[in-house]
Formats: C-alpha cells, sequence, structure tokens
C-alpha cells in the first residue's frame, strides 16, 4: 500500500479509544493518540488526522502548536477508528510550538492512556465536543461497535461515534447531552441512565 506523507500542525491531540458495546456492557480497546493536523498531505493543504501508538508519544511528548512530519496509510476500516490514517512512520518533530490553553480547553501533553483508564469518563454532547472540546486532552471521539445481539457475536454489528470527557468535573464548558441508547436482540433498547457516568468519575473530586 502507497504512503502518504504529511507535515502538519498539531491543532488536537487526543486518546484514541475504541468502545465495544453490547447492550448494557461496554469495553474500551486502547489504542494510543488521535492527532488532528492542519498541513499538507502529499503535497496538499488540508485537515486531516493520523493515530500514533502509545510508544511514540511517550517518545515525543506531542501537544497543540506542535509541527510535525511523517509518513502514514489510510485507516482500511473508518468504523473502526477515530482517525483517518495510521501505520505512521518516519516521524519527526519539526519544531516544538508555544504551550496551548492551560485550562479548558486543556491543550497540554497528554497522560499516559493509564490515566484516561483510571480517570474514567461521563458522557459528552456532540454538539458541544465539536464547538468547545475538539482540541481538549481530555475530550475523546470514540468509534463504536456495537453487537446487537450478544448471544451471538459474529451476527449483525452497527458502528457509531460518540464523543466523552475524561476532564474535570466542574469544567465550565460540560454538557452531557442526551442519554445513549443501545439497540439489542429481539428489538430491545438499553439506556445508559445517568448513575453510569456517576459511577464511572465517583472516585474523583470536583476539580479532578
Amino acid at each position: 500500500m502507497n504512503k502518504s506523507t504529511f507535515t502538519g500542525t498539531i491543532i488536537s491531540i487526543q486518546p484514541r479509544i475504541r468502545l465495544t458495546r453490547s447492550f448494557d456492557e461496554a469495553s474500551h480497546t486502547y489504542l494510543g493518540y488521535a492527532i488532528k493536523l492542519e498541513g499538507e498531505l502529499d503535497g496538499e493543504e488540508t485537515i486531516f488526522s493520523i493515530g500514533i501508538g502509545k510508544a511514540a508519544h511517550v517518545k515525543h511528548q506531542f501537544k497543540v502548536n506542535d509541527i510535525i512530519s511523517g509518513e502514514c496509510v489510510p485507516v482500511p476500516d473508518p468504523d473502526m477508528e477515530p482517525v483517518e490514517y495510521y501505520k505512521v512512520s518516519k516521524l519527526k518533530v519539526i519544531s516544538t510550538g508555544e504551550q496551548g490553553s492551560n485550562s479548558s480547553p486543556w491543550e497540554l501533553v497528554p497522560p499516559e492512556l493509564e490515566v484516561y483508564r483510571e480517570r474514567g469518563h461521563r458522557r459528552l454532547a456532540a454538539r458541544t465536543y465539536d464547538t468547545k472540546c475538539s482540541s481538549c486532552m481530555w475530550g475523546a471521539r470514540m468509534p463504536v461497535e456495537i453487537i446487537v445481539d450478544n448471544w451471538n457475536p459474529r451476527s449483525r454489528k452497527k458502528y457509531r461515534f460518540e464523543t466523552f470527557c475524561y476532564g474535570p468535573l466542574n469544567c465550565k464548558l460540560y454538557k452531557a447531552g442526551p442519554n445513549r441508547k443501545v439497540e439489542g436482540r429481539n428489538g430491545m433498547v438499553y439506556v445508559e441512565e445517568d448513575w453510569v457516568d456517576q459511577m464511572a468519575v465517583e472516585h474523583r473530586g470536583e476539580d479532578e
């Protein structure tokens, strides 16, 4: 497969996580980090996104405003990834940019993936994510695979994207949005109530 070459300024870096739902059960796959760039892809000016692994971020400590370059490959299944390109190689930091916002939306160096796992997330309204949280290191846009028939995991699956917040509970930008619904077998529907989010973050203080 032909590789694309890119150079761009980071406008967002967030955790790259896939969510699998099966009625009232949910599990996460921690893939690395999702980086949105403004720059050149194969010589054309554009905004695009790449996925990197945990080790690359540990090495380079990327943040908003850094300028980077490398090569990448289109993801084979856009339903299963929050980014357009992955398998990044020849990754270089051309210049380290100025520090971004150190309050909401937080534009610092994102922590290790284990920190996100420990913190837990709350659902985040898609519109709020798009307009206020897309550059925040605590935001996440996850591809979701829904196993409709949990008695037969090989049966029909559905796909969508959901947005989440790992940030401080007192963030003034936060809006939950509507409760999420998950289709199940025989036309059943599971509604993820507010207590699910409350349990996920109950170990944190308001400013954590």
